[in-house]
């Protein structure tokens, strides 16, 4: 008798410890998304960490070189010297919209 009950309980047991397992509130099936998130999210991370690197040295160079300065400004703002002479060179464009090389 007290076998046959003992039984029962831990199959009790077992059965809820398995429906807290995959059901509950910190199931299994939450625990494999949370993983896929955490990976997207450090790759993220990683892509940032690089563009803040770039950027850090961006500044650096900035701070350091007086050259650096005049080739940003040159290059994000058109800005050219006293005395010379700018071109802008157009490509003509074919009928689809595609710049064709000369």
């Amino acid at each position: 008798m007290y076998l046959k009950a003992a039984t029962l309980a831990l199959v009790v047991v077992v059965l809820l410890l398995q429906y807290a397992l995959w059901f509950g509130k910190a199931n299994i099936i939450d625990f494999i998304g949370l993983q896929g998130t955490v990976t997207q999210l450090e790759s993220e991370n990683i892509a940032l960490k690089l563009r803040n690197d770039r950027l850090h040295a961006d500044v650096h160079e900035i701070k350091s070189r007086l050259e650096a300065i005049e080739a940003l400004a040159r290059a994000q703002l058109g800005l050219i010297k006293p005395g010379e002479t700018y071109y802008q060179i157009v490509v003509p464009e074919d009928p689809e919209g595609r710049s064709t090389p000369d």
